[in-house]
């Protein structure tokens, strides 16, 4: 923590690097995952294949995966950021198929019976059922998507791990424990901020808020004896 307290301006820089380097690639595996779990929902015979060849490449090292990529990308952040991509869409993949095929037909059919075109449907029954799935999936492919980007200081993609790669060079304990615990914390809050915001999005907590509102109102209206 020494370290960390007497170069925060250091440390803080670092930590933008590696914010910037995992927002980026989960939203781009947001944006490749959400298509690919609606194709392999919609034509459940993909889902074999294409979780197979997911899955395939999530069993290779992270360090072997991005030396692959290098000679693709360059020896800088671009390697790192798609090597994060890669990783993080199995786990997207499995986790938005699992929630689109947990909706039931019924109540899309219900939604179809009001009169709701696709989008409605789509926007205001399918992603407040899903959205609780989708985030858990969301949470723990950012949590790879971190301990990637960590590694990834040793590619030139900054980032955290530069304390880590730095202090073991340098033999400076304080550095090697200064980047652990940054990326601990970071990971840490990062996984309590999208635990929150899926309960939030809970159904079954809506529901619950939805009764005790009602309760309330019942209760106030309610004839005094």
């Amino acid at each position: 923590m020494g370290y960390i307290f007497k170069n925060p301006g250091t440390v803080f820089g670092y930590l933008l690097e590696h914010l910037q380097m995992t927002g980026l690639a989960v939203l781009i595996s947001v944006a490749i995952a959400l298509p690919l779990a609606l194709l392999v929902t919609r034509y459940r015979w993909l889902n074999v294949p294409v979780l197979g060849v997911l899955g395939t490449l999530y069993t290779i090292p992270s360090l072997a995966l991005i030396i692959l990529l290098v000679p693709l990308f360059g020896l800088n952040r671009q390697s790192v950021v798609v090597a994060m991509i890669i990783y993080t869409q199995v786990i997207l993949v499995r986790n938005f198929s699992v929630g689109l095929q947990s909706v039931q037909p019924a109540v899309i059919e219900a939604a179809r019976g009001v009169g709701m075109n696709p989008w409605q449907r789509w926007w205001r029954v399918q992603v407040p059922l899903i959205l609780p799935i989708c985030l858990a999936g969301v949470r723990l492919a950012t949590i790879v998507a971190i301990a990637i980007a960590a590694i990834g200081a040793k590619f030139g993609a900054g980032g955290l791990g530069v304390l880590l790669f730095d202090g073991v060079s340098q033999g400076r304990p304080d550095k090697i424990w200064a980047g652990a615990i940054a990326v601990a914390v970071l990971a840490f809050a990062i996984n309590g901020i999208l635990l929150g915001l899926a309960w939030l999005s809970s159904p079954a907590r809506k529901i619950q808020q939805a009764s005790r509102r009602k309760s309330r109102v019942t209760v106030q209206g309610s004839p005094v004896v």
